[in-house]
């Protein structure tokens, strides 16, 4: 099966992205795997500070992919797998890519306006050593607009 990884955090582009994946796998009988990333934290010398953090971090996180499954079942009947890994973005990506040859592609939406975004840039720019597609659908596209495309 073809699965579609797409990351999710609070931007509107993260959802667009999302939108266009599941949409992509209805059409191709594929699935879509949902990540979220979690931010290396840097040590905080109260370790009760330090673990109430990270597990808030969690917590919003494992919501964040909670939600979006739930949208994506909801609109397109697709049930994603879920993620939550704490690291570097491209690092990350790079090794789920890696350890699941069903990943057939990688999907990012850019900002609607000013930067494309950290993951988006990174990977634009080594799009070429990638092992897999690197999609990246416009930041400014309505939902009617991604389901056309898709």
């Amino acid at each position: 099966m073809r699965i579609y990884l797409t990351v999710i955090d609070d931007t509107p582009e993260a959802l667009s992205a999302l939108r266009f994946a599941a949409r992509r796998a209805v059409k191709t009988g594929g699935g879509v795997e949902i990540l979220a990333l979690l931010p290396p934290q840097e040590f905080i010398p109260f370790g009760g500070v330090q673990a109430t953090i990270e597990q808030e971090q969690r917590q919003h996180a494992e919501g964040l992919v909670a939600r979006a499954a739930g949208t994506i079942l909801e609109e397109s009947g697709v049930r994603p797998s879920l993620t939550v890994r704490e690291g570097e973005g491209p690092k990350v990506i790079r090794e789920m890519i890696a350890a699941n040859p069903s990943i057939a592609a990688l999907v990012l939406g850019a900002a609607a306006s000013g930067a494309p975004g950290v993951l988006v840039s990174h990977f634009a720019a080594e799009a070429g050593s990638l092992p897999v597609p690197l999609m990246i659908g416009p930041g400014g596209l309505d939902a009617e607009a991604i389901d056309r495309l898709s």
